[in-house]
């Protein structure tokens, strides 16, 4: 039976959206019956606003603004919401940065206070950069420990060589360690400025007097231009392949390929694409990789999207000495999709884990600010999902075959690999490139 979502998405949106006369925007969406309110505040800059200088410079910052303001030190920062039961967090990634927080919807006021009172008025000590340096240096370092993890900067390097979204978001050691003050201060100045921020509210919200308090807060001018982030240009024809030597118990793998940008028409069958292959345990991959030939215990696909282009990228811990097969394997499906159409019953129930997803998704106040604050900061307007869910129910089976022929091919084929492989094992991966 197929379930009406046309009538569940409009018990779900509520969305309301206002830009302010120095160009922020405001976005709320009224969920009265929630308890709980998700508040963000999203700024349109990341890593790709980087250099190779600087690199680090985003998350250095997003560091930077829990530190303290004149009026709120870091203890008390933390006090005014996890005092009033809540949380506060925030995350850097390559096209935007977000700071915010979860309370009860008693508390929405004071919890967007200190939310900009951070983005507007961070001090950025001397004293506390320097601490908070040596912070990020260990964080890098952890991460570089963590091969599962690290193995997806090595291999954002070889897809995006040269340009910023090959860098870590965490920056490198040299460069953090090379980030003045003055540094931070001018990247803040040039890029946390209204119109390049966008306010996200979920909740039991009253959108017109957030409104009225958003305006006092940031009574202030248009700030300056920015600068845009560099235009990534594919050129790769041929693959690539790197691999780093690691004593490690298992060798840790991505298979990426080049996909394209965040508005392109076919995203939605991209989409479908990958809940087939490695979205979920009746995916392909966990099916044949993991279930059928006992090649990993972890395999899965994602997809990124930026600007104007994007990656399918599949991940997988394997034995040293299987690496080179389950590799062949991971190829194998790949082209046995791009070869054969998708069953009618598999592209079904693709739809439905798709379409589910997405609604479960939207009756969490912090999961649905973060979809709203993605899709407003990506295309500058408020996402129809009765018009999504159509789009998605639209593809077909034409469709999904299409899109794999597109981006799945050998010449555009990227590898990273970490782990102790012999160098007959590297050299059998790259033959069967």
């Amino acid at each position: 039976m197929k379930l009406d979502y046309e009538s569940r998405v409009e018990k779900i949106n509520m969305y309301k959206k206002t830009k302010l006369d120095n160009g922020l925007t405001l976005v709320t969406n009224h969920m009265p019956n929630m308890e709980s309110m998700a508040i963000g505040i999203w700024i349109r800059t990341g890593s790709r606003n980087e250099n190779e200088k600087n690199s680090g410079i985003s998350h250095f910052l997003e560091h930077m603004l829990f530190k303290g303001t004149p009026s709120r030190d870091c203890r008390k920062l933390k006090e005014e919401i996890e005092g009033r039961g809540g949380s506060l967090n925030g995350f850097t990634a390559e096209e935007v940065s977000c700071f915010l927080a979860k309370v009860s919807f008693k508390h929405g006021r004071i919890a967007l206070e200190v939310l900009s009172d951070m983005v507007l008025n961070a001090s950025i000590d001397q004293k506390e950069l320097e601490r908070e340096r040596g912070v990020i240096i260990e964080e890098i370092k952890m991460y570089q420990d963590l091969p599962n993890h690290y193995v997806h900067d090595i291999l954002a390097g070889i897809m995006w060589p040269g340009n910023s979204l090959g860098f870590s978001i965490a920056g490198t050691m040299d460069s953090v360690n090379s980030i003045l003050r003055n540094d931070i201060v001018e990247y803040k100045n040039s890029n946390y400025i209204p119109r390049n921020i966008v306010v996200v509210l979920c909740g039991n919200v009253d959108h017109d007097a957030m409104e009225s308090m958003l305006k006092k807060i940031f009574a202030v001018h248009a700030g300056i231009k920015t600068k845009s982030a560099e235009t990534f240009h594919n050129n790769q024809s041929r693959p690539r392949i790197k691999v780093m030597d690691k004593d490690t118990k298992q060798t840790h793998l991505c298979v990426g390929l080049h996909t394209f940008g965040k508005a392109h028409k076919d995203r939605y069958a991209l989409g479908l694409l990958h809940v087939i292959l490695g979205a979920n345990m009746s995916s392909r991959l966990f099916e044949n990789i993991r279930e059928k030939k006992g090649l990993a215990y972890e395999i899965g696909a994602e997809v990124k999207r930026y600007n104007e282009t994007g990656a399918f990228v599949i991940h997988a811990g394997t034995e040293h000495k299987k690496a080179g097969k389950a590799i062949r394997c991971i190829l194998e499906e790949l082209k046995e999709i791009k070869k054969n159409y998708v069953a009618a019953g598999e592209l079904e129930r693709a739809k439905e884990f798709f379409k589910v997803q997405l609604l479960m998704a939207l009756e969490d106040t912090i999961e649905h600010m973060l979809w709203l604050g993605d899709y407003e900061t990506s295309f500058n307007k408020l996402p129809e999902t009765a018009d999504i869910i159509k789009k998605i129910e639209a593809v077909t089976a034409d469709d999904i075959k299409r899109v794999a022929q597109g981006i799945f091919n050998s010449s555009g084929l990227n590898i990273a690999m970490i782990g102790a492989l012999e160098y007959r094992e590297q050299k059998e991966i790259e033959k069967n490139m």
